[in-house]
């Protein structure tokens, strides 16, 4: 019977890999999720005040949890499994996109914040999957050109029919580009990158804004 062979540092990286490579599956479907928030408002279950409301609910469900996690020690399995090494001593990146996405529904209109809030569920998972690279690398061309598409198709079902096709368009282009300068050129503060969680719907929103309010 031959010997059982012994895990070589290949095997192990092989593992390692696939086990990260499941975790950032999770973690994009989790933030994908997000896209829901809107949900009954667009299906006339409830208006924009209670949609309001809803997502502050979340924002409070969230800063509990953190406290509890930071403060006291006490975090979740789940938690320990979908936050990246760099969250562990830091206010994790899905408490940070709880709180921008709240601070867009509770800030602008539904034309804005609704296609604001799709760029950052649904375009950012995309640019992830696309694209390895460390928080404060620049990400490659073709990913910022697919990244600024699924932005675009997400937005134009809302703006066009909220302001018309051509400034509907041209807000939806310049809320894409940036939003996607925010995933693919993070800022810098004291040499450590904002989280894209921040960035992204303060891009994206001020963008749409400034067309509407410029041609609207």
């Amino acid at each position: 019977m031959p010997a059982p062979r012994p895990e070589s540092e290949s095997d192990h990286d092989s593992g390692s890999a696939g086990w990260r490579d499941r975790i950032e599956l999770e973690r994009r479907l989790v933030h994908a999720g997000g896209a829901f928030y809107v949900a009954p408002y667009l299906l006339g279950w409830i208006d924009w005040p209670e949609t309001r409301i809803l997502l502050l609910a979340g924002l409070c469900v969230v800063a509990v949890l953190e406290f509890f996690r930071l403060g006291i020690g006490r975090d979740h399995a789940i938690f320990r499994t979908l936050t990246r090494p760099y969250e562990r001593d830091n206010v994790a990146g899905y408490a940070l996109y709880q709180l921008s996405m709240t601070g867009v529904v509770v800030w602008f209109s539904p034309s804005i914040a609704i296609p604001t809030l799709w760029m950052l569920a649904l375009g950012d998972p995309v640019s992830g999957a696309l694209g390895r690279n460390a928080a404060d690398e620049y990400k490659r061309p073709a990913v910022w050109v697919i990244t600024f598409l699924v932005c675009v198709a997400v937005a134009v079902p809302i703006t066009v029919p909220a302001f018309g096709p051509t400034i509907g368009a041209l807000a939806a282009v310049v809320g894409a580009i940036g939003a996607t300068i925010a995933d693919g050129l993070p800022p810098l503060i004291r040499g450590q990158p904002v989280d894209d969680n921040l960035t992204i719907p303060l891009f994206a929103a001020t963008g749409i804004w400034t067309v509407v309010a410029v041609l609207g």
